[in-house]
């Protein structure tokens, strides 16, 4: 058996999104890593198609968010229909200080874009390559692995991440529970195309139900716009003569695609003939396959030096597209942390903060999202605007976290643990147009400072004094540090020098960040708030924030 030195600091297992997004996050924080896969190529199956907005900004964080907006479709609502009458319209519109909308792209497509731009960064997928065991002890994790020409290896890291499914073996072998339940029903999957007279609006999504007397729904059908003129993924109810396709899995988890036959086109297209709102006529069947869903969350997120993500830590129905963008959630949140504490800048027991953040959310989308497949989305109980936040997961947030120091300022304003807003309308003397916040954040790896000021003299006070205050405490966290100015005040290079000064010349930042004077904010990797203060504190804001970096987590 072939052995491996510690030349790695992070093996992903897995390379679907959550696996190709931690290595995007670590290869970005120039954290050496490993990305393994079983399979030998991307599989061609549009699994999970939607993209939210929350996504987008992580991954335009990374530079890598203009190319699936050049690829993907806008997914603006969807309609229901109840036994051949329109029933419920569910609008998914955003303020315009969100920079993204909905989005639907194939996963195939969504791996091939994340996998182009892993390689850019150095860091190929190794397929073909299969995890046998692994163990793990205080100093790390020695793995076995079985490679693409039938090779073993003896591979030793400091951490693994299992982002290896809902059949994981690295959840399995840490011995996670990962209580929850099946749907007794059965599902099909088919990517076609429509020659439609249904009358959709672009960029809607289509659930059609039958119900019987007793108002449950016993037929449905459920299509979601693809990128491609009349194409769709459509799901519904299994005909009899499928319903027991596919193969008992072995481990008891029923969920996902299953191995048997698929549906063919005509079998489709009955269920397309019985519940559409209008005529179509299906062709082009690209794949097809049974399905089935569980719902499914591990008692913790990791053990010692290994960790799970994705669908390896919870899995839940497809409803609002949350499972692939929680798990890229996760997968970006752990990230990070692996990267200052391998890069010696904070302690192992920040790794504890990613439980602590990350299991909360689960539990939470796995909560939701039984209960809008079993009651409907249109039927839940918040607004309209928070429930388009809430499935655009933008309302994210650990507030009640081990790392949220806190609050300062209005209570309704962003506090610590919360998402850090956009904001569009800043601009630099040279700069002819306004920039957005994500574009002046973009491509900075690590922790960014936001110093605002109601004018320069002040601004550049606070500054100067936070620097000489703060110096040993920005070589422990180093930060890129950046000034805001309200859009009447005058920057000046002798009062802030060398510290990039943008205008809020548009009023966005202090109408969404609201600063109480002259306020500093922290923006972690992940793009939410570490820290909020009076610069006058910033001292202490930062060191109560380093503690937290360091401290122990139960």
């Amino acid at each position: 058996m072939a052995r491996t030195g510690t030349t790695t600091d992070v093996l992903i297992v897995g390379a679907g999104p959550v696996g190709l997004s931690a290595a995007a996050e670590l290869r970005r924080q120039g954290v050496r890593c490993r990305l393994v896969d079983r399979l030998p190529a991307r599989l061609p199956y549009a699994k999970a198609v939607g993209i939210q907005p929350r996504t987008l900004e992580l991954w335009d964080r990374m530079g890598l968010a203009r190319d699936v907006l050049e690829a993907a479709v806008p997914m603006r609502g969807q309609l229901l229909f109840i036994n051949g009458r329109e029933a419920a319209r569910v609008v998914l519109q955003l303020p315009p200080e969100v920079p993204y909308g909905f989005a639907a792209l194939p996963q195939y497509e969504t791996e091939r874009l994340l996998e182009a731009h892993l390689a850019g960064l150095g860091t190929e997928i190794e397929r073909g390559t299969e995890l046998l065991s692994f163990t793990q002890d205080p100093d790390g994790v020695t793995a076995r692995l079985r490679t693409a020409a039938g090779a073993d290896e003896e591979l030793r890291v400091p951490y693994l991440i299992g982002c290896d499914g809902a059949h994981s073996v690295v959840r399995k072998t840490l011995g996670l529970s990962y209580e929850g339940g099946a749907f007794p029903e059965t599902y099909m999957l088919g990517d076609v195309l429509a020659d439609a007279e249904w009358g959709l609006p672009e960029g809607y999504a289509l659930r059609s139900e039958h119900r019987s007397d007793d108002g449950s729904a016993d037929d449905v059908l459920v299509c979601i716009p693809l990128p491609g003129a009349g194409r769709y993924r459509m799901s519904m109810k299994v005909p009899p003569e499928l319903a027991g396709a596919g193969r008992a899995p072995a481990d008891g988890v029923a969920h996902g695609l299953d191995g048997g036959d698929g549906p063919d086109l005509s079998q489709l297209q009955s269920v397309v003939d019985r519940l559409a709102p209008g005529p179509a006529r299906l062709s082009g069947l690209r794949w097809a396959s049974v399905f089935r869903i569980s719902h499914r969350i591990v008692d913790r997120y990791g053990e010692g030096r290994v960790f799970v993500a994705g669908d390896a830590a919870h899995i839940h129905p497809p409803t609002g597209a949350q499972g692939m963008n929680t798990g890229i959630q996760d997968a970006v949140n752990l990230a990070w942390k692996l990267a200052l504490v391998v890069r010696g800048e904070a302690g192992h027991a920040l790794l504890g903060s990613y439980d602590a953040e990350r299991r909360p959310v689960g539990e939470e989308v796995v909560g939701r999202t039984v209960r809008h497949a079993t009651q409907g989305m249109q039927n839940d109980p918040e607004d309209r605007r928070t429930l388009a936040f809430r499935e655009a997961q933008l309302l994210v947030a650990y507030r009640d976290g081990p790392l949220a120091g806190g609050p300062y300022g209005p209570l309704d304003a962003p506090q610590p643990g919360d998402r850090a807003p956009d904001c569009t309308g800043l601009t630099l003397p040279i700069a002819v147009g306004p920039l957005r916040l994500l574009d002046v954040l973009r491509g900075r790896p690590g922790h960014v400072a936001l110093l605002y000021g109601p004018d320069a003299v002040e601004l550049g006070r606070a500054a100067t004094d936070t620097a000489r205050t703060c110096g040993d405490l920005l070589d422990r966290l180093p930060l890129d540090v950046l000034a805001v100015l309200p859009r009447e005040a005058r920057p000046s290079d002798e009062v802030l020098p060398d510290v990039p000064v943008y205008l809020d010349a548009a009023g966005e930042f202090a109408r969404l960040y609201l600063p109480d004077g002259a306020t500093g904010f922290v923006v972690r990797p992940d793009g939410q708030l570490a820290a909020r203060f009076p610069l006058g504190g910033a001292a202490a804001a930062l060191s109560d924030y380093l503690r937290a970096l360091s401290a122990v987590v139960t």
